[in-house]
């Protein structure tokens, strides 16, 4: 795997994590992040999605690269729930 592709997977992941933390309903933290600080990490969860998207986009054909990237970007969002989900319940259970 190039560096580019692992950095822009990398990018991408902690895009979708910002994005995923700025949510209500997320499970990862105790309570939800404050107004102000949603704002900022939607913002920068954005950039680090384009960032991550325009690293695979070094790498990759056009195409490829969108594909590769809504594909990561799929599971991620399937699986941060579940991790919240995990996590919620280890902090119940102790």
């Amino acid at each position: 795997m190039n560096g580019y592709t692992a950095f822009g997977l990398l990018l991408a992941a902690a895009g979708g994590a910002c994005v995923y933390l700025a949510s209500p309903n997320q499970c990862w933290r105790a309570a939800p992040w404050p107004a102000a600080v949603n704002k900022a990490a939607r913002a920068g969860g954005a950039l680090l999605l384009i960032a991550g998207l325009a690293a695979l986009r070094h790498v990759l054909q056009a195409p490829a690269a969108c594909f590769v990237f809504a594909h990561w970007l799929m599971l991620l969002f399937v699986l941060f729930p579940y991790l919240g989900a995990l996590l919620c319940a280890r902090r119940n259970a102790s």
